[in-house]
């Protein structure tokens, strides 16, 4: 939270200029490639005094491929923290609170992030640091043990959450060969045999964090003029030798799969269903599809809402969310049920919901005001430096850069009923469905 690929190689000190004027995404943007393959995208805002400083790695769970050592890339979320020779995690810290900045990292299935908001006049400050630790991480063993250790706490808390427990389930099932098999946290038996692959982790650091796969995201109050320079100082000298991970491509599922699972603790019955679907291509009708599916379905204006909701108080909640990915994925369905006997009742409704939408044209007017609203809401929230960075990651993770916005809202833009329809006698079949029931341990 993956289009067509672009990417625009530019000599040092040349950069490409793109305007959306006449598109979705409002602001001017620069490109800046320097001849070891990094990529900076530079947007100016002006008048806020502040930056947000991302630096995007395409590297997530969905690159750990060797068996036994899943979890890696989110363990370097942590580990990056650990600082440098120069710069060590204290010394880091230290400079970060003292510069008012504030410093965190997330990552996903398909990406590490690493983000700051600071001040506009401590931005040389903040790329020394950071293109320090992006090219001369180092960490000990004992280092290392010790966050490896952490990050098993991590794990262990996370099955305090239902939620979590579930999701776990749903990717071990739905998967068989695909990374996506595991979680971004990892598979527990590698989680606790982690402290035992000092060695392991340095290869995956020279691996990933190369020039290649990194992209330095730079939005707000500075002069592009005045920043390409410095990219080029403190990034110039990263030396390339990324990796490309050997994914093996999943098999194509043939028959429904069902699992129930009991939770220890206290929880309502919960069901998670996951529809498998294609990697995100902008040029795909039936996967666009899917991101208007999501809200036609299951948004708090659909029927299906008001019924289970509003009406029958049969759940919580009942909500969506496409696989916005760069390798076939699910369109994930959740809902929290209040009763353990309408769990078959909920499902039904759902699977109704669906078949529903495979011969039912949705009325022209609201498709068209959903249209709007999602232009809308995403300009909405461009309030700030951060709110502008915070959005675009996932979109350079799968595509390489930015202009796949634009592209986006004009293939949904295009998108008629029929492919509404298209879509859902595409995807929401039997064999393509993965179900998780939940229920609490009986006492």
């Amino acid at each position: 939270m993956n289009y067509i690929r672009i990417l625009v190689l530019c000599l040092i000190g040349v950069a490409m200029q793109h305007s959306f004027a006449q598109g979705v995404f409002p602001f001017k943007f620069e490109k800046y490639v320097l001849e070891n393959g990094f990529q900076s995208i530079i947007i100016p805002v002006k008048g806020s005094g502040l930056v947000s400083y991302y630096s995007v790695v395409r590297t997530g769970s969905r690159d750990e491929w060797e068996k036994g050592k899943s979890g890696f890339a989110h363990f370097f979320e942590h580990m990056m923290f650990r600082g440098t020779d120069r710069y060590p995690g204290s010394v880091y810290d230290s400079i970060v609170t003292t510069i008012g900045a504030d410093a965190n990292a997330y990552t996903s299935d398909d990406l590490t992030v690493y983000h700051l908001n600071l001040a506009s006049e401590h931005l040389s400050t903040v790329m020394d640091l950071e293109s320090d630790r992006f090219q001369f991480l180092n960490y000990s063993e004992q280092q290392f043990q010790t966050e490896a250790g952490a990050v098993y706490g991590e794990y262990r808390m996370g099955r305090t959450n239902p939620w979590s427990v579930m999701f776990e389930e749903m990717q071990d099932m739905a998967f068989d060969k695909h990374t996506y098999k595991h979680t971004t946290i990892g598979f527990e038996r590698d989680i606790k045999n982690m402290p035992n692959m000092y060695e392991f982790s340095k290869s995956f650091y020279q691996r990933y964090y190369r020039p290649e796969n990194v992209v330095l995201v730079l939005v707000g109050d500075f002069d592009p003029e005045s920043v390409k320079p410095m990219i080029k100082q403190f990034y110039g000298g990263w030396k390339p030798g990324y990796t490309e991970p050997k994914i093996d491509q999943e098999p194509v599922q043939t028959a429904a799969r069902k699992k129930e699972i009991v939770y220890d603790g206290k929880t309502l019955p919960m069901v998670m269903i996951g529809y498998k679907t294609d990697a995100f291509d902008v040029q795909n009708k039936n996967f666009m599809a899917t991101l208007l599916l999501q809200e036609l379905a299951f948004g708090e204006t659909s029927d299906l809402y008001k019924k289970l909701v509003l009406q029958e108080h049969k759940v919580e909640f009942v909500s969506a969310a496409p696989g916005i990915n760069r390798d076939p994925y699910m369109f994930m369905i959740y809902a929290r049920v209040k009763n353990p006997v309408d769990i078959d009742y909920v499902i039904q409704s759902i699977t109704e919901t669906l078949d529903h939408f495979k011969s039912n044209a949705v009325s022209e007017k609201k498709f068209e005001d959903l249209k709007k609203r999602n232009k809308y809401s995403f300009l909405m929230g461009l309030d700030s430096p951060d709110d502008i960075a915070s959005v675009l990651p996932q979109w350079i993770t799968l595509t390489g850069g930015i202009e796949v916005i634009d592209q986006m809202y004009t293939a949904m833009d295009a998108m008629t009923t029929t492919d509404i329809m298209n879509a859902a006698r595409h995807y929401f079949v039997p064999e393509r469905s993965n179900t998780i029931i939940m229920k609490e341990k009986q006492q």
